[in-house]
């Protein structure tokens, strides 16, 4: 017993010398840690925004660390008034594109348009399928159904829930953490490297009672504060709006009230991914005794997934087609549809313009726009408000009536956000300048440190490591145009004609040339948007004649070049009309060879 004991109490002391080896030597390597920071040798993870900064919409980040990417989101944005013809807006992938081999996966933190509509044009342009992308179920879902093209090959997809841990990569790992917003399967996004770790916030509000959903995960995203976040990314779309967002619920009620009121027929218009509304106006219909028609191509597409999957739920027998709504009864009968940002062709503004083929508002009607305007967005949405008050339409659309609430957290509930998380870095996201401005004040009231808030733009590398976080680079952002088919082929230039032609309109001059070099003096002269050709005969006589003068001078110079002569006459020709009309048209020569 007592060689034991005495062996016991040497094991004792041999174990208490190698714990304070190891201490000394995690001492030793922690300074050399310190030592390696100011050499540049610290381990560094780059956070690299392609969208969603400085403005609202295509919101798209890329996470690098050494030969590794992951994405958090590929979203899209909607065209302003400069952005003649284009259909969609998306990010510029080209630093994608160029570093495709190291992209791991694809992380969607919902399933909104802005974070999820450039997904099938990213997947064209990487030329891939083998990017996995990770979401939850009705996201996913959403994704797939972007892929309309009948060849499209849609990607591996797999679906997460919340406190869903995965490891995609050797140097990444990431755990979804369920957030509240207006569409179910929201998440936040914690990605740990080597170099840190970092929450990205995704779109956000705390509603603490939830029409469906996981909710909020307070517990999670505390605990994730306590284990110690480097950096976190956080949604700043409403940094400038005081206080705390509403619960959704109590659009519910606000709808019960004003369906209550109805006489007549309800037109409803609401945002067709908002599915705890749909759910809310689905609910409140049944308690009136009311059928639903719907109307909108994004609409019928939305209730068909959800319904699938199980987010809506309503009898079958209360859907009914569209073209038979007619025949029901005024105070029987619901139209759901899209168009609450005033879009020209949704059906809400059919119907406010009198072109639907099945709707035409009725005396007793009443029209509910269930969202508020899109920042650029008000002069389309007000353009449809005025022209269904002038119909005699029963209009309820003030936001005091209580019948939209916003998705997004105000300044109370990003300061819950961040004291939730206590990080030690932060980079205010999704917004315009004056968002990020703003939500980086109320990161500083809440004790982040103002330097260690870093207020970038789309195409900034962010360099994050354990001592720092700072710009040290940049790489190609910006946007790319869809127009039809085409993927970037309308650019600024295509973009600055077409400008011109609205502005100015065209002048297209036709003229023969023979293989002798001389000009045939008949010139074909036509115009579009620029004159009235018959009001105008006086000028195009003398634009043909300055035409001739200049067609013989050309050939007494004996220019042979073809895009010398029309480069002679663009000139000649647009000078003239200057003078004449100060209107600059597009001058378009053509040369025909006989």
């Amino acid at each position: 017993m007592k060689f034991n004991y005495v062996e016991g109490k040497k094991a004792e002391k041999a174990e208490k010398e190698e714990k304070i080896e190891k201490s000394e030597k995690i001492e030793k390597n922690t300074k050399k840690g310190a030592v390696a920071d100011k050499q540049g040798k610290e381990e560094k993870v780059y956070i690299i925004p392609l969208g969603g900064l400085e403005e609202v919409g295509k919101n798209m980040t890329a996470f690098q660390y050494k030969d590794e990417i992951v994405i958090v989101d590929a979203g899209l944005t909607f065209p302003e008034d400069e952005h003649l013809g284009i259909d969609v807006i998306i990010p510029d992938f080209t630093y994608l594109e160029n570093n495709k081999d190291k992209i791991k996966s694809l992380l969607l933190t919902h399933g909104h348009e802005d974070h999820i509509g450039a997904i099938p044009y990213l997947f064209q342009k990487l030329g891939s399928t083998d990017i996995t992308i990770y979401g939850g179920k009705l996201t996913l879902e959403l994704a797939k159904a972007k892929f309309e093209k009948k060849d499209a090959v849609i990607p591996k997809m797999k679906v997460v829930k919340g406190r869903t841990k995965l490891k995609l990569s050797k140097y990444f790992s990431v755990e979804f953490i369920s957030v509240t917003h207006s569409i179910a399967d929201c998440y936040a996004i914690c990605i740990k490297a080597p170099a840190g770790v970092i929450l990205h916030s995704g779109d956000f509000k705390v509603d603490l009672t939830p029409v469906d959903g996981e909710g909020f995960d307070f517990a999670r995203l505390s605990q994730l504060g306590e284990e110690g976040v480097d950096l976190l990314l956080s949604d700043s779309t409403n940094a400038a709006v005081p206080g705390f967002t509403p619960s959704e619920r109590s659009v519910g009620e606000s709808l019960r009230e004003e369906f209550g009121k109805a006489k007549g027929r309800i037109i409803i218009a609401a945002f067709a991914s908002h599915i705890h509304r749909l759910q809310q106006i689905v609910d409140i219909a049944q308690l009136y005794n009311r059928k639903i028609a719907i109307d909108g191509r994004s609409m019928v597409k939305v209730f068909d997934i959800a319904s699938r999957l199980g987010y809506l739920k309503f009898p079958k027998n209360m859907i009914v087609d569209l073209q038979k709504s007619d025949k029901l009864a005024p105070e029987k009968a619901i139209i759901l549809c899209t168009g609450t940002q005033g879009e020209p062709l949704a059906a809400l503004s059919r119907i406010a313009n009198g072109t639907h083929k099945y709707i035409s508002l009725r005396e007793g009607d009443t029209v509910i726009i269930s969202a508020t305007p899109i920042p650029g967005n008000e002069k389309a949405v007000y353009k449809n408000i005025n022209h269904l008050l002038k119909k005699n339409a029963n209009v309820v659309f003030e936001k005091v009536v209580g019948i939209h609430v916003s998705g997004h957290g105000c300044q109370e509930e990003q300061k819950i956000m961040l004291s939730l998380v206590k990080p030690k870095f932060f980079m205010p996201v999704h917004g315009e300048y004056m968002m990020l401005k703003k939500h980086k004040e109320l990161a500083v009231a809440t004790g982040v440190q103002p330097d260690n808030v870093i207020l970038t733009e789309n195409g900034n590398k962010v360099e994050l490591t354990k001592s720092h976080c700072r710009i040290t680079g940049k790489v190609q952002s910006g946007m790319t145009l869809i127009d039809g088919f085409g993927i970037g082929d309308v650019g600024n230039i295509v973009l600055k004609d077409r400008q011109n032609l609205a502005d100015d309109g065209i002048v297209i001059i036709t003229v023969s040339q023979y293989k002798n070099g001389k000009f045939n003096k008949q010139i074909e002269l036509v115009t579009r948007g620029f004159i009235y050709n018959r009001e105008s005969e006086n000028l195009i006589l003398e634009t043909k004649e300055l035409i001739k003068l200049e067609l013989e001078s050309i050939e007494t110079k004996e220019i042979k070049e073809i895009s010398k002569v029309k480069q002679l006459l663009k000139s000649k020709v647009g000078e003239f009309l200057y003078k004449k009309t100060n209107r600059e048209p597009i001058i378009l020569p053509i040369i025909m060879e006989v």
